[in-house]
């Protein structure tokens, strides 16, 4: 099967291309994500890291301090 579509794609006219841009994609996004992540802010970061802890009442980090000064 895999000799079919090799056969079949190679006698295809500027396939080529297609391998570059999904790799200028996937790096594209690859680097967006990096960049994302390490610009986060730790708070944010710190929150959903938290989410599956919550017992389902949404809560934020000030809700958090703000009940633990009490």
């Amino acid at each position: 099967m895999l000799k079919f579509i090799k056969g079949y794609v190679s006698s295809i006219d500027g396939i080529e291309i297609y391998p570059i841009i999904s790799f200028i994609i996937f790096f594209s996004f690859f680097i967006l994500v990096t960049f994302y992540v390490i610009t986060a802010k730790k708070k944010y970061i710190d929150e959903l890291s938290n989410l599956p802890f919550e017992d389902g009442n949404p809560t934020t980090i000030s809700d958090q301090i703000n009940n633990s000064d009490q």
